[in-house]
Parts: C-alpha cells; sequence; structure tokens
C-alpha cells in the first residue's frame, strides 16, 4: 500500500493535457485585421523537428493535413489523434543515384476530383499522386515535366482552378546548383498554365525567382509571389483565356534586420483575404493589397493552408508544423 501514492501520482501525470507550445507575436496594421485573427493569437507548434517543412494541403475526406520535407524526400501527414506520421516516401525524387540538396516534393494541393497533385523538384515535374490515401505507394503520373521539349527547372507551387486547370511556378531552387547548374534548360524562371488537355502554357517569363501562387475566389485574378531579395514583391495577374494581363505589384516591402524568410507560399480565403509566407513570418492582406497586419514567427516560414472550414491555418515554418486559429 505504500507505493500507491506514487502510482496516483504517476497516472496523474500520464493523464494530464500537454501544454501547447506557443510561438510568435501578432502585428496589427489596421483594425481590419480583428475580423480575420484574434488580437493576441499565437501560432501553436503540432510537429517539430523537420529539415524544412513546406507545401501543407488538407485533405478532408481524411480528416488529415499534408506536408512535404523538401530535402528529406518524404511527405508527413498530421491528424489530431495521431500527430505527425510518415505517409510517402520517395516524394520528389524517384531516380537511383544518391543526390543531395532539395529534391523532395515542394508544394502539394488537390485536383477537383480529390487527387494528390505534387511539384517535384528531384524529378522535375507536376505528378499525380495514383496510389490511394489509405495505401500510400510512390506511385505517379506525370502531368508535366517540359516546355516546348525542354526540362522544366524544379516546379515549386500550384494551384487548380475549377475547370481544372493547374497554374504552378518554376523557379531553380531544387536543381544542384540553383540557377547555374548545368542540367538547367530553361534561361528563365516561369509560370505557367497546365490546360486540361494537357497541354503547357508559358504565362511569365520575367520574374526572377516566381514562388507562391494562389487564385483569387472568382477565379480572375492569379496571385505569384517573388522570392528574390532584396525587395520582398507579391504580383497581381489578372486571368484572360490563356494568357494573363494587368500585372501589378500589389504589395512591396523592404527586409528588416534579422527577418527570416521570404515571399513564398500563400492562401486565399472565401472573402478574397490572402495570407502570404514572407519576411518575419505570415502577412496578411485585403483582396485590394493593403497590410492588415502579420504574425511574426521565429523561423523562415514557407507555405500555409486552410482547413475546410477555413477556421484553422496551417504553417510550415522551417523545422515546425503550425496551426494557427482564425477569428472568421
Amino acid at each position: 500500500m505504500k507505493h500507491l501514492p506514487l502510482l496516483l501520482v504517476m497516472l496523474a501525470a500520464c493523464s494530464a493535457p500537454k501544454e501547447k507550445k506557443l510561438v510568435g507575436s501578432l502585428e496589427r496594421l489596421d483594425p481590419a485585421l480583428d475580423q480575420l485573427i484574434a488580437p493576441g493569437t499565437q501560432a501553436e507548434i503540432i510537429g517539430e523537428g523537420f529539415e524544412w517543412s513546406e507545401g501543407p494541403v488538407w485533405v478532408e475526406s481524411e480528416k488529415m493535413l499534408l506536408f512535404s520535407d523538401v530535402p528529406k524526400n518524404v511527405i508527413y501527414k498530421w491528424t489530431e489523434e495521431k500527430g505527425v506520421e510518415s505517409f510517402l516516401t520517395p516524394s520528389g525524387y524517384t531516380g537511383t543515384i544518391p543526390r543531395g540538396g532539395e529534391p523532395g516534393s515542394n508544394g502539394l494541393t488537390l485536383d477537383n476530383d480529390g487527387h494528390l497533385v505534387l511539384c517535384q523538384h528531384g524529378d522535375r515535374r507536376i505528378a499525380l499522386l495514383t496510389a490511394s490515401y489509405k495505401e500510400p505507394k510512390a506511385e505517379f503520373k506525370t502531368l508535366a515535366d517540359n516546355y516546348q521539349g525542354k526540362k522544366l527547372n524544379s516546379p515549386n507551387d500550384v494551384v487548380t482552378d475549377k475547370q481544372g486547370n493547374l497554374f504552378f511556378t518554376d523557379p531553380p531552387y531544387g536543381l544542384l546548383k540553383n540557377v547555374n547548374d548545368s542540367s538547367k534548360q530553361i534561361p528563365f524562371q516561369g509560370v505557367y498554365k497546365i490546360k486540361t488537355d494537357g497541354t503547357v502554357v508559358l504565362l511569365v517569363d520575367s520574374l526572377t525567382r516566381p514562388n507562391g501562387i494562389a487564385l483569387s475566389p472568382d477565379q480572375q485574378t492569379l496571385y505569384v509571389a517573388n522570392s528574390d531579395a532584396p525587395v520582398a514583391k507579391w504580383y497581381s495577374f489578372l486571368i484572360k483565356g490563356d494568357s494573363l494581363t494587368d500585372a501589378k505589384v500589389f504589395y512591396a516591402s523592404k527586409y528588416a534586420e534579422g527577418e527570416k524568410g521570404a515571399p513564398d507560399g500563400m492562401r486565399v480565403d472565401k472573402n478574397g483575404n490572402i495570407f502570404a509566407t514572407g519576411p518575419g513570418g505570415i502577412w496578411i492582406f485585403n483582396a485590394e493589397g493593403k497590410a492588415l497586419g502579420r504574425l511574426h514567427l521565429p523561423e523562415a516560414t514557407a507555405n500555409c493552408a486552410f482547413s475546410a472550414d477555413g477556421k484553422t491555418l496551417y504553417l510550415t515554418s522551417d523545422m515546425y508544423l503550425l496551426r494557427v486559429k482564425l477569428a472568421q
């Protein structure tokens, strides 16, 4: 009986809820921010220990978040019940010759049938996962791996429109020597459209490092982040069939000393507000490109994704997976 109190203490410790790890601080630039995210909100760490986390996407049918670890060539999944688990490897490089750099998948999205579409750095293509979510295997269908017979650089981020067309960016970050890699076949860093018939159309060839990409709710505007310092820039374009018009820098900002990160992945909510990773954390803009606020984060933040109901924002932030509760 003398051991009973110790046993009770141990059981109590095991059953006690884990304390949340919170990071970040919210900067309010406009009162309209309060309608999107409550004052004082911080990000909760729900996964950690990654090398460079990227490209989150929520899969409602499985109640899971998928995200890439680009250097490790792995896709992980996160669920409320089990936390982080390995989902798929290899994710972006299926070759047999070992290579370093950033070979894995990067941006992820779902097509209109709910299938996973991947930006694959190592294989230099946009691919469709043909295996099931229940039994994931590295089985892919190539959707695009070249433009006019020349190999793509390393597709970075991708978004699907309501008609099933795919828009993607193709900077050189997945090449071993970046823009100076000898295997680079296309002289520019492009923004492309994959039409439903499989045709690859070049939309933009003038951006130095096109990165994150997103669509407005009405599908009339395409947003592209350019991750090339020294000035952080986000662009908007009007979509006219198979071309883009009315190119604008909808927001530009100088980097502050000590801020980590660059314009990278982004998502647009149902009301047209843009949640964009960038210097210092994640920026929130309204549809007119006005900065409403920033959630400052301690590490470079690469991309984000909404839950199905739009009330939670998931963030890939270097070695962390984060989530933020939204007010909408």
